[in-house]
């Protein structure tokens, strides 16, 4: 097993005569099948330095008075030299205390129980230990306790530790009340841990904490920075989740420092995640936090190399990032088996893909089954769409419930997709919300549709507000409505963007605040945005901004702005191109520029294309053009009659 660092209790060093020592019981790690000890939850053991295991041939060989002196030339022969030399000391030291044991000395008897107990020698160390303790030597008495405990005699080994205890052994009250723990007896343990922590014991102090906190006690937040301090890395960890779970970051970051600066995995994870949070106010944090994601993931801890991955991933280095989240899904990470698939689906390696979201399924992640419903979709199957969508919401993916929802009213099943949308809804998802309200709209049902929209509204969907905003300003509420459209802007929605720019702009005192959402929705592809900016600029005589954003909203389909580049360009003296984005926007039916080209062509002299072109503008209107159209076409029949 794995023995860590000495665990000082303030009592006597070995060594002097008649002295009460206690070797210390050392705590085995929780991941080591064979420990004999009652157990801590956490890593974190304690115990002798450093053992030298040497077999009864080695002792004997050692020990030989008429052995020859080595003489050593290679370095290899010099470590030879110091392990033959340690374990002759060792051997010497052995027989001054059996000597002095059989002669009846119980210190010594105490001394050469614990060697042999530490060697693994138990049946040796037994009768020297039992005559010690009898003797009434805590020490032995401790040491008694775990030789019996690692033969399986619990009952005997806590008759031991309670009489070592009695007499004042931390190490003996801690294993005591970890064996006290686990029978259940939790009072009683409680005091012995108490007694251990309150003699400078860490893992006392750690393991009182522990039983505290699995009660609630707030009072385990005292020990476990007891422990903490006394450098037990376990304890400064649970200690940093109990600050960050009470608002404290700044405290948690600096325990989550001590543990993770002595190699605690998890503790370096969690400072990388607190230092990337930070990263949004001070660039430089995600470098650090890379750091000890790195540490994190190279002592075993998965989530924190696919944490790395995407911090990667995000710099631009896809080719880092996806070994970093190999070495995560392979060792169980599902976060990152579908960080995988979800590159490979965008380099459009379906195959490859599908293989990671089925991994990332089998490690428990049912965004596996959702990742492979999307993908199938995509692809067109949307039979197994479903029913990777099914598999995925019925283990409650609030996602699957509402693209399986969608699937089915893609389908005419209005019937079977609600009840997927209102679990998806009643899940927390917005999207789920949305859609259930506008279901309800569509039958008319607007009073629950409102209350759908206001619940994803509520939670940041943009659309959802949207919906509210046009209903407060059908309702003749422009302050309801206006509060409505920022929210509904905020949240991304460029229609949103756009309606709340309109209201701004006709209310005339807001035109700074206005422009801004006109140029958001504008950016974001709105036409009708894009034709305003292009309006707006005009009238500030920037007629080559005016220009751009008529030619963007031209080429996108609009025939205003077709309508507005043509007479733009047509002042320009851009005659020839002018008619092109007349001719575009009056073919879409823009009855202004079928009367302008009706015009020009009676400048021209073509009385029929003119014609045609008034006939057409009539049709299309507004009343005003169709007046004009009308008066123009009469006026070209009397003309062609004459």
């Amino acid at each position: 097993m794995k023995l860590i660092g000495r665990n000082g209790t303030g009592e006597e060093l070995p060594g002097r005569a008649h002295t009460d020592v206690d070797t210390e019981s050392w705590a085995q790690s929780p991941d080591d099948p064979n420990r004999t000890l009652p157990g801590q939850r956490t890593s974190a053991g304690y115990g002798p330095e450093s053992l030298v295991h040497l077999t009864a041939r080695q002792v004997a060989d050692t020990a030989a008075p008429h052995r020859a002196a080595l003489v050593v030339d290679e370095p290899e022969q010099a470590a030879s030299f110091e392990t033959v030399l340690a374990a002759r000391e060792q051997a010497a030291l052995e027989a001054r205390h059996r000597a002095a044991a059989d002669d009846g000395d119980p210190n010594a008897a105490s001394q050469l129980g614990a060697l042999l107990l530490r060697r693994g020698d138990l049946a040796d160390a037994e009768p020297y230990l039992r005559r010690a303790a009898a003797a009434g030597l805590r020490a032995a008495a401790n040491n008694l306790g775990v030789l019996l405990h690692q033969q399986g005699h619990r009952a005997e080994a806590a008759q031991w530790w309670r009489q070592a205890a009695v007499a004042g052994s931390a190490p003996a009250a801690h294993a005591l009340g970890l064996q006290l723990r686990d029978q259940g007896e939790e009072e009683a343990a409680e005091y012995w841990l108490h007694f251990a922590a309150e003699h400078g014991h860490p893992l006392g102090a750690y393991a009182l904490g522990d039983l505290m906190e699995h009660r609630r006690d707030v009072r385990a937040e005292r020990w476990f920075k007891l422990a903490a301090d006394s450098g037990h890395r376990e304890a400064a960890y649970r200690l940093a989740r109990m600050r960050e779970a009470a608002g404290d970051k700044e405290t948690a970051e600096t325990w989550y420092r001590t543990a993770a600066a002595r190699s605690h995995a998890r503790a370096a994870l969690r400072l990388g995640v607190l230092l990337e949070e930070r990263a949004a106010e001070e660039p430089g944090c995600l470098d650090e936090a890379a750091r000890w994601y790195r540490q994190s993931a190279q002592n075993g801890e998965p989530r924190a190399a696919c944490a790395l991955g995407f911090l990667l991933r995000d710099a631009g280095d896809a080719a880092a990032a996806a070994d970093w989240w190999q070495e995560a899904a392979e060792a169980g990470d599902g976060t990152a088996a579908n960080a995988l698939g979800a590159l490979h689906a965008g380099r459009g390696e379906a195959a490859e893909a599908e293989r990671w979201y089925r991994m990332a399924l089998d490690a428990g992640d049912h965004n596996g089954a959702f990742n492979l419903g999307l993908l199938c979709a995509g692809a067109g199957r949307g039979t197994q769409a479903e029913q990777w969508y099914r598999k995925a919401a019925y283990a409650g993916h609030r996602e699957a419930c509402n693209a399986l929802a969608v699937l089915l009213l893609q389908r005419g099943d209005e019937s079977g997709a609600e009840p997927w949308f209102s679990k998806a809804a009643e899940a927390g998802s917005v999207d789920g919300a949305f859609n259930l309200g506008v279901l309800h709209a569509g039958r008319g049902e607007h009073r629950h549709a409102q209350e759908w929209y206001a619940r994803a509204a509520a939670e940041g969907h943009g659309e959802a507000a949207l919906q509210l905003a046009v209903a407060q300003e059908q309702r003749g509420n422009p302050t309801g409505a206006l509060e409505r459209y920022r929210q509904a802007a905020g949240g991304g929605s460029v229609e949103g963007a756009f309606r709340l720019a309109s209201m701004l702009d006709r209310r005339g005192d807001a035109d700074a605040e206005a422009e801004h959402w006109y140029a958001v929705a504008a950016d974001a592809g709105h036409r009708r945005a894009q034709v305003r900016m292009g309006v707006r600029a005009a009238e500030r005589g920037a007629l080559q901004i005016a220009e751009s954003w008529y030619r963007r909203a031209a080429e996108a389909g609009s025939r205003s702005a077709a309508f507005n580049l043509g007479l733009l360009l047509a002042r320009q003296d851009a005659e020839a191109e002018a008619m092109l984005w007349y001719t575009r926007a009056a073919d879409a039916g823009h009855g202004r520029a079928a009367l302008r080209l009706a015009l020009l062509a009676l400048r021209r002299g073509e009385p029929v294309q003119a014609e045609n072109w008034c006939k057409r503008a009539a049709e299309y209107g507004p009343a005003e053009v169709a007046e004009r159209a009308a008066r123009l076409l009469g006026a070209l029949h009397s003309e062609l009659s004459a």
